[in-house]
């Protein structure tokens, strides 16, 4: 069975650089728990999850940019709208997500082969 690494590494192999989302806290009640992760693409394909919806949606967004300037950030995605909203995004919590740039080094990868 192929993990998510496995599909990361591939990405990483062809060159490409990719975003990890990764839940690091939440408040109340949200879709997922501390530690749920998700993978994002330079053009937005999505592997794992972190909950789905426009939260997810907009960490997919702001993952995207990370990718662009390889730049870490953290995204508060609140799911807390007032419950008459007819939103979907209506879940009762606070979620806080750390998306971190994955890229492969080549002159870290050169330097560790020279060992």
């Amino acid at each position: 069975m192929e993990s998510i690494y496995d599909d990361v590494k591939e990405f990483l192999d062809k060159g490409e650089t990719v975003a990890v989302a990764t839940i690091v806290s939440t408040k109340g009640s949200p879709p997922r728990e501390v530690g749920a992760k998700m993978v994002v693409t330079a053009w937005g394909e999505i592997l794992g999850t972190i909950g789905g919806g426009c939260g997810e949606a907009d960490v997919r967004r702001e993952a995207i940019e990370v990718v662009r300037t390889r730049r870490p950030r953290t995204v508060r995605v609140d799911l807390l709208d007032d419950i008459s909203s007819d939103s979907p995004a209506v879940c009762g919590g606070i979620m806080n997500v750390f998306i971190d740039p994955w890229w492969k080094d080549e002159e870290q990868e050169a330097s560790q082969g020279k060992d």
